[in-house]
């Protein structure tokens, strides 16, 4: 289920017409102070890793060795943390842009907008709603962002395929076609996100420059 659905279903499941501005406002407090607290965990174990860092400076090789898993079981906590503060960070721009479009709502109603955006898959809604920023913007510039949402038609929101599936539909499509055999593809099949485990990557690259300093 989406958070459109979630925040839907929260508010006894009233369409956007109905959804008030004093709704999202709450919502929006209610997922600042999980991302708050997300961020403040974080930094309680970045500050754990950096002390077990330090105690492992002139230790013996085994306290190290100790050390050093303490310190990956940390470090995947910290990415399993960080995985929950991007979700909720989408969210969060969602709701906070709802709002906005609440905000200035007889305006886009009289500029025609309205009916478009009351009209638009949700999944769609949410997907793009979630990836722009309308905060601290003018009316003008808000409407131009808004105008990104319906850049993307439905029906090609709907073909979209995710990297996983993507890479699934092709591996059956091979397969299927005699070109390798399933358990073959089986074991070379890699899921992950590319552009996910760069930026996982990239965060503790700099978290283990951070604990050298």
């Amino acid at each position: 289920m989406g958070f459109w659905n979630k925040l839907i279903g929260r508010f006894q499941k009233n369409p956007i017409e109905k959804l008030t501005i004093r709704d999202l406002e709450g919502e929006k407090i209610r997922l600042k102070s999980k991302l708050d607290r997300i961020k403040s965990e974080i930094k309680s174990l970045d500050k754990q890793k950096r002390q077990l860092f330090k105690e492992g400076i002139g230790a013996d090789k085994l306290t190290k060795k100790m050390l050093a898993q303490d310190i990956k079981s940390i470090e995947m906590e910290m990415r399993l943390k960080y995985k929950s503060f991007q979700t909720y960070q989408k969210q969060f721009n969602f709701a906070n842009n709802l709002l906005i479009v609440k905000k200035y709502e007889k305006e886009l109603k009289n500029i025609g907008m309205w009916n478009k955006i009351s009209s638009i898959q949700p999944e769609l809604l949410e997907a793009k709603l979630s990836n722009i920023i309308l905060d601290g913007k003018e009316f003008d510039q808000t409407v131009e962002g808004l105008n990104k949402v319906f850049e993307m038609r439905i029906d090609e929101f709907d073909e979209e395929v995710d990297s996983a599936e993507k890479k699934l539909l092709e591996a059956w499509g091979q397969v299927e076609s005699g070109e390798i055999e399933g358990e073959d593809i089986v074991d070379k099949l890699n899921l992950t996100n590319d552009e996910e485990e760069e930026e996982d990557e990239e965060l503790f690259k700099r978290l283990e420059k951070e604990n050298k300093n």
